[in-house]
C-alpha cells in the first residue's frame, strides 16, 4: 500500500512545505510530494504542525528567503532547522 503524503511541495526551488494532513505531530518521518515532477522529499517533524502550516525542508539562517508554491513569502527572523514548523515565531514578511 503506497503512503499517503503529509507535505505538499509544489517546485523543488522551495524550501518549505504545506502540512496536508491533520495533527502531524513531533517525530512523524514525513512523506512529501514534488508536485512539479511527483517527486518524493522525506524530513522528520521536529514539533507538532497544524494542517495547512509549513515545514521547513532544508535549514534556514536569519535573513533566508523563504519560497513557497514558488513565491518569496517572507525572510527568517530566527534560525530554522530542516522539519521544523515555520510560521510567525520564526518568518516575516518583507513587506513592512
Amino acid at each position: 500500500m503506497t503512503r499517503q503524503p503529509q507535505l505538499l511541495v509544489h517546485d523543488h526551488r522551495d524550501n518549505v512545505g504545506v502540512v496536508v494532513v491533520e495533527n502531524l505531530k513531533s517525530g512523524t518521518d514525513i512523506l512529501g510530494v514534488v508536485t512539479e515532477d511527483n517527486s518524493e522529499i522525506h524530513a522528520v517533524c521536529n514539533q507538532d504542525v497544524p494542517i495547512g502550516h509549513k515545514v521547513a525542508l532544508r535549514d534556514l539562517a536569519v535573513g533566508d528567503s523563504v519560497t513557497k508554491y514558488g513565491q518569496d513569502i517572507g525572510r527568517v527572523v530566527a534560525p530554522i532547522r530542516r522539519g521544523d514548523h515555520v510560521h510567525t515565531h520564526n518568518l516575516k514578511t518583507k513587506r513592512w
